[in-house]
This record gives structure tokens, sequence and C-alpha cells, in this order.
């Protein structure tokens, strides 16, 4: 026995393989027998059918070999469409109707073997077209029993198929996050990431040596410009500034009536320089007027 082969045998594997789960012991040896067994009466009918031709027609020899070649190859037919019923998982009135359909034709193999061949074909009473007629209704009734098998095998094993595909859309509906991050972590493996995500990329750089730079003069401080930091939040107020966000806005902290008083100082005050001038002038009436004019101010 080998390795692959199961402990139930080769026609459990055969029927594991092309139908399915048997259901029972008994239905995988008869529907087996019965279709093997329709096979080789077939064949033996068909070897007896040659041998009988090699006689004259209607001759006893030939007779003697074509009449048990005909029966057999009625009978087998039969039998091998009732061992495909069996096979199958069909429903009992499917496989009643196949038993029905062979023992009409087993009928008509016996209405055959007594009419041939003095009454078979033209000769004596003919019951030629009786024994085909029954063998038909009988054959017709096992072939439709043995189509409806094989329509109903075919869609259980549809339906198998879909049930089959649904479940495997279920489990892949049911990924979780773990599963997501191992396919890109997996999909990643071979991708060199730098600082922000962007590819690695080989660059070619320049160097110098000191003896190469001896007698040119560089001066270090052209062309650079030193900036000091003045704190974080002076930064962002400046990235802001740059971006045009945030626009700078004064508010005065001083009421109206503080406007108004310097306002009255002010004037005063040019007043008092007005009544200066006129004193340099060399009048010194105006100079004692603009005297007054202080005193009262101040009260």
């Amino acid at each position: 026995m080998s390795a692959e082969q199961s402990p139930d045998g080769f026609l459990f594997d055969l029927y594991r393989r092309y139908i399915g789960e048997p259901e029972d012991r008994t239905d995988v040896y008869v529907g087996f027998g019965l279709f093997l067994g329709g096979i080789g009466l077939a064949s033996i009918a068909l070897l007896l059918f040659l041998w009988s031709s090699t006689f004259e027609a209607r001759s006893a020899a030939h007779i003697t070999w074509a009449e048990p070649a005909y029966g057999i190859v009625m009978i087998a037919l039969p039998l091998l469409m009732l061992g495909i019923v069996v096979l199958l998982p069909s429903e009992r009135r499917v496989l009643y109707t196949s038993i029905a359909g062979v023992a009409v034709t087993l009928v008509a193999v016996v209405g055959f073997l007594y009419a041939y061949p003095d009454d078979w074909n033209g000769y004596g009473a003919d019951y030629t077209a009786q024994v085909v007629a029954i063998y038909a209704i009988g054959l017709a009734g096992l072939t439709a029993s043995t189509g409806a098998a094989l329509i109903a095998h075919y869609l259980d094993m549809a339906q198998r198929v879909q049930a089959v595909e649904t479940d495997d859309e279920d489990e892949e509906d049911e990924l979780t996050d773990a599963d997501v991050r191992g396919d890109i972590d997996e999909a990643m493996e071979d991708v060199e990431l730098s600082w922000g995500g962007v590819q690695k990329t080989e660059h070619k750089r320049l160097s110098f040596s000191e003896d190469e730079l001896d007698e040119v003069s560089i001066d270090a401080d052209a062309g650079t410009k030193t900036t000091r930091s003045t704190g974080v939040d002076a930064q962002v107020a400046g990235l802001k500034g740059l971006k045009g966000g945030e626009t700078k806005t004064t508010t005065s902290q001083s009421t109206v009536d503080d406007q108004t008083a310097k306002l009255k100082e002010l004037r005063e005050q040019q007043r008092a320089e007005e009544m200066a001038t006129a004193d340099d002038d060399g009048s010194p009436l105006s100079g004692l007027l603009a005297r007054l004019r202080q005193l009262l101010g101040q009260e």
C-alpha cells in the first residue's frame, strides 16, 4: 500500500476524488460493481458478436453466438446506468425509478430471447416491435433518472464551491491591524528610507587636500552673515510674519480724557513759546502778560 492511499482502498480514493465523501460503504461497492460489470458485459457481448460474424448469417453456429451477444449487450447498458445512479448521492425516488427501468429492460431481454430467431425481424409471428417498445420504455425511464442524479450532483458541487468562496471572503474581511502592519513591513523590507521618508540616494562628494589650497587665499568672512537667535517665540513670530498669516497691531492704553489733556498742554506750550519769542523782540508788557497767563494756567 502506498503512503498516499487511504486504508479504505482504491475505490474509496476514486470516489472521494471524483464524487465526494461517501455516505455508505455499500453504495460505493454496489455502484462500482454495477458500473464496472456493465462495461465488462458490453466487452463480452462485443467479442461474441465479432465471433458470430465469422459464420454464415442465420446459420446454427451464427445464431448460437449472436443470440447471447444481443441479450448480454441489452443488459449491459441498463446495469452501467444504474451503477451511476447508485454511486451519485441521489434521492431515493430517483434510485427506485432507475431500478424500475432496469426491470422493464430485463422483461424486454426475456422477450427477445423468446422471439429470436424464429419470430424476430420478419420471421414467424415477428415480435420485434413489441420487444423494442418495451426495451425503449425501460431505457427512457432509466435515462431520465440518471440525468436527474447527474444534475443533482452538479448542483450540490456548485453549492459547496460557493460556500467555500463565501468562507474565504469572510476570512479576508476579518483582517486585523496586526495583519495589515505585517503586510506593510514585509513590503517595505527591502526599501531603505532616510529622515522624512525620502529614499536614500548615493551622492558624489568633493574632497580637497591641504596641499591644493596652500597657495590660494580665501576670505573666510566674505559673503557670510551671522544670525543670532532671540528665542523660540521670536523665531515663531518671525516665521508667521514671513508667511503673512499675522500682522502686528498696536493698541493705545490711554483714554480720551488723557489725550485731550495732553493736547491742551501742547497748545499752552506753543502759546508760551510764542510769548517768549515776543519778549525776545524787546516788549516788557508782553513778557508780563505771558507770566500772568502761565500762572493762571497752572491754577
